[in-house]
C-alpha cells in the first residue's frame, strides 16, 4: 500500500473513489486528502495498477474514520478491502476505526470484526449502519 499524495487525481483514483462516492463529489472530496492532514488516502496495487484504496480521516481521541474504500469490481472478495483495513490498523496506532455503511457493505465489516448498529433509513428506502472496531493495539 502507498499513500496517494498527487496534487491532481489521476484517472485511475477517480474511478476507485466514484466506486465509494457519487461520482460528483470524488471532484469534491479527493483534495481535502491533499489539503487535510488528518486526512489520508492509500492505494492498493497489485503488479503496477491501482486496483484498490482507502481514505480515512483521524479524529480525537486516536479515533480513525473510514471515509472512502473501494475495490475495482474485477479484483472483489479477493481479500482487499480486508488487507487495506488491516494496513490502516498496523500503521496507525488507532483505539478504533469507525465506517458508515449500506445494506450491500455491512456484511463486509461484520466479517472483520466490526460491531454493527442499525442508523435507520437516513433516506428514504435506505437504510445505514455504524460499524465500530475496537483496536488491540
Amino acid at each position: 500500500m502507498k499513500l496517494i499524495q498527487s496534487s491532481k487525481i489521476q484517472p485511475e483514483v477517480k474511478t476507485l473513489l466514484s466506486y465509494a462516492t457519487s461520482e460528483k463529489k470524488v471532484d469534491r472530496e479527493y483534495p481535502l486528502y491533499i489539503e487535510n492532514p488528518e486526512r489520508v488516502l492509500y492505494g492498493y496495487t497489485i503488479e503496477q495498477d491501482l486496483v484498490g484504496c482507502i481514505g480515512i480521516v483521524k479524529g480525537e481521541a486516536n479515533r480513525c474514520e473510514i471515509k472512502h474504500i473501494a475495490v475495482s469490481p474485477v479484483f472483489r472478495g479477493k481479500g482487499i478491502g480486508r488487507e487495506m483495513i488491516r494496513h490502516v490498523e498496523e500503521h496507525h496506532a488507532f483505539s478504533s476505526i469507525y465506517a458508515e455503511t449500506d445494506q450491500e457493505a455491512v456484511l463486509f465489516y461484520k466479517n472483520l470484526g466490526f460491531h454493527i448498529t442499525s442508523l435507520g433509513e437516513n433516506y428514504p428506502g435506505v437504510e445505514r449502519f455504524a460499524c465500530l472496531l475496537a483496536c488491540t493495539t
